[in-house]
């Protein structure tokens, strides 16, 4: 076993303080060790993509409450058999710890690379510029404010990087927990405010800093708030044999290597993974007004009341038509992350936006034909099939037995791409 050392005087552990340990080394350990099923067979162990790294790193228990009984359970059990047996409670905390500590820093990693490049929250689509903004939901409005800012978002990520790199090493854990309960905390608080979907994770990752934390806590409060004398840390757990030292090693640089390098480099040869890659049909990008509109032969006037008039069309550079008509649409209110290499499950840019109907899209060039999939989960099974045809550079048709567009291409600029152009000192005119 591991050899513990203390160069300071140690400190015997009483009832009270064993009691609370045996539950939250049973809570936190239950915290930390993956047993769900699902979990592992939701990820692709033979061909990891970089989002299965994520997914990885992502994991929390789902059930808290039901670990906190668990705990409490076990805790008591602990309690009655330990009344004879002699256990280390500084190596069970040492190891807890490290357990704890390591966790924290894969999580952040995860998060912190996404950010870093930035590819968490993307630059909005020509869809997204052409919503209204009352028809985002806050925590769309939140993320599309962030993906406006990339540097500001990369600065987010490297915080996040070096915290985790802090939380690695014993000497520092305690500081990069102290950053975790500022940093995430903040991400917390803004779930809450913008009606995020991690707020829970966010609390979860709060936690383990807490416990990350505590070891230092007790002396820091004594000594910078109580202004009393505090013992410096001495306490540290020495490896004697090859295999423990080579062992310490192999799992440290596992993680470097995995989590950081590995991790990194795959995001860092990847596109946004919250847009399609998919191209689109050629030369059709911007925005297009619908000029005429006729279904079942019968000439719709333009109207912004009228659930069946279409009254714009975007086409991404990626294979995506949004249709803005008055025809209500159910929001896709999913505001948790998810990284994807299916293209289909890709659904950032209609996900808390109403105003717009998002259709994925097929192209047959030899017969000039779209196939269109709604892709609003509730929506599914929805599908139009139209012919195209190109009247002239800027003007599309779309046809089928009961409909006939003309689509307009609007010549728009947008003020955001035209300061990043121009900058902020000349006059813009759009």
């Amino acid at each position: 076993m591991p050899e513990l050392h203390h160069t300071t005087p140690a400190v015997e552990w009483n009832n009270r303080e064993k009691i609370f340990f045996r539950f939250f080394f049973i809570y936190f350990l239950l915290q930390v060790v993956p047993l769900d099923p699902t979990y592992f067979s939701s990820i692709n162990w033979t061909q990891l993509h970089y989002g299965d790294i994520f997914n990885i790193a992502h994991y929390y228990p789902r059930l808290g409450w039901i670990i906190a009984i668990v705990a409490l359970v076990g805790a008591a059990i602990w309690t009655y058999t330990d009344r004879d047996k002699r256990i280390s409670y500084d190596r069970l905390y040492y190891w807890i710890r490290v357990a704890v500590r390591y966790r924290l820093a894969i999580a952040l990693f995860a998060y912190g690379f996404l950010k870093f490049y930035p590819l968490q929250a993307p630059y909005p689509s020509l869809s997204n510029l052409n919503t209204y903004y009352g028809d985002y939901t806050r925590w769309k409005l939140f993320s599309l404010s962030l993906g406006i800012v990339p540097d500001y978002q990369s600065f987010l990520g490297l915080v996040e990087i070096i915290t985790g790199g802090l939380l690695l090493y014993r000497r520092t854990a305690s500081v990069g927990a102290f950053i975790v309960l500022i940093f995430t905390g903040n991400v917390f608080v803004s779930n809450i405010a913008y009606e995020g979907g991690e707020q829970v994770y966010s609390l979860y990752l709060i936690t383990l800093a807490l416990f990350v934390l505590s070891f230092d806590l007790k002396r820091l409060v004594q000594l910078l708030i109580l202004q009393k004398p505090a013992f410096p840390n001495r306490f540290h757990v020495t490896l004697t044999k090859n295999w423990q030292r080579y062992g310490r090693l192999a799992l440290k640089s596992f993680v470097i290597f995995f989590f950081v390098l590995a991790y990194a480099f795959k995001l860092s040869m990847s596109q946004t993974y919250q847009f399609p890659s998919t191209a689109g049909l050629a030369g059709a990008e911007g925005i297009y007004n619908v000029t005429q509109f006729s279904r079942n032969q019968d000439t719709l006037p333009y109207s912004k009341t009228d659930p069946v008039r279409w009254q714009d069309v975007v086409f991404e550079k990626w294979a995506t038509i949004s249709i803005r008509s008055n025809r209500p649409v159910i929001i896709d209110s999913n505001n948790t992350e998810r990284v994807s290499a299916v293209e289909n499950d890709r659904t950032y840019e209609l996900e808390g936006t109403a105003g717009r109907h998002y259709y994925s899209y097929d192209v047959d060039t030899l017969k000039q034909v779209l196939t269109l999939h709604n892709k609003n989960k509730h929506y599914k099974g929805e599908q139009l099939v139209l012919h195209y045809s190109r009247l002239n550079d800027s003007k599309l048709l779309l046809s089928n037995d009961s409909l006939y567009v003309v689509l307009d291409k609007i010549p728009k600029k947008w003020l955001l791409e035209e300061v990043a152009r121009e900058g902020r000192r000349k006059s813009i005119k759009l």
